[in-house]
């Protein structure tokens, strides 16, 4: 998801006032009721453009956005959905586009606020990773889960046959709604950005690693506190076994890759050789 200026600003208020509502006193609406009901207006406003115009034209009066978003959602959703839901449509965003990329993540938010309440937030990154590298090594389940002709029905029998009962409530519930309304993107990319963004909840980075074989636990916390002291942040290790690697290991974080693995050492030998 990339923002403009003024949508950043507009996010960062919506989201401060969605963290006020599940953290603070005035919780009284739980962070899933609130993720769930945020991505039900995604939905209306995907499948509405002029609705979606309405509440992101950043020329009309603020007033009349939130007296609109009342008129259609007052006691249809809990008093904090829609409290969030007003800090964001009284604001400005750069698109209306953008003001949905803004409720989508409001909703994100909340979901992950309430696997970190519960002390599943860990869980709920490690299940979206796996579940990505799953996807991505089954080419025709991506192709049926993310052709936009399928049957929505069908895909989301699909996923509930992979997932159901199988991962936490969140994870559930962030990778239906994944799959119901990608809004461009793929499933892998989607369960990427997912992944990553449970992981920024956590105040960490995420260090993609590649490896020719299966990492112990002990390994894995070893490496996670060496790229720690090296990055001097926390890192969070999402691990790969890439059996072409023959062996050693690749690290990505962010732009960085750092590669010890065999392969890669041949690799830069023949380049060596070659010029």
């Amino acid at each position: 998801m990339t923002l403009h200026a003024a949508s950043r600003e507009a996010l960062a208020a919506a989201e401060l006032r969605l963290l006020e509502l599940v953290e603070g006193a005035a919780g009284a609406t739980g962070p899933s009721a609130l993720g769930q009901e945020l991505f039900s207006v995604v939905g209306l406003l995907s499948a509405q453009p002029q609705l979606r115009r309405a509440f992101g034209d950043a020329s009309s009066d603020p007033a009349g956005r939130e007296r609109l978003l009342r008129s259609l959602l007052a006691g249809k959703v809990a008093d904090a959905t829609l409290d969030v839901l007003v800090t964001a449509v009284s604001a400005k965003w750069s698109s209306p586009r953008e003001l949905v990329d803004g409720v989508e993540s409001l909703a994100r938010t909340a979901l992950l606020v309430h696997a970190e309440r519960d002390g599943r937030l860990d869980a709920v990154e490690d299940e979206l990773f796996r579940l990505g590298r799953i996807v991505a090594g089954n080419p025709e389940l991506e192709r049926v889960l993310t052709d936009p002709a399928g049957s929505p029905d069908g895909k989301l029998a699909l996923l509930n046959g992979l997932i159901r009962g199988k991962v936490e409530k969140v994870t559930e519930a962030l990778v239906t709604q994944l799959v119901q309304l990608p809004r461009g993107l793929s499933v892998v990319n989607g369960l990427t950005l997912l992944a990553g963004l449970a992981a920024k909840r956590r105040e960490r980075s995420v260090a993609h690693v590649r490896s020719a074989v299966e990492l112990t636990a002990d390994q894995q916390d070893r490496l996670a506190a060496s790229l720690t002291r090296i990055y001097s942040r926390p890192i969070a290790l999402h691990v790969e076994v890439d059996a072409s690697l023959v062996g050693g290991l690749v690290i990505k974080i962010g732009d960085e890759v750092i590669d010890g693995s065999v392969a890669g050492r041949l690799a830069a030998l023949r380049r060596d050789l070659a010029g």
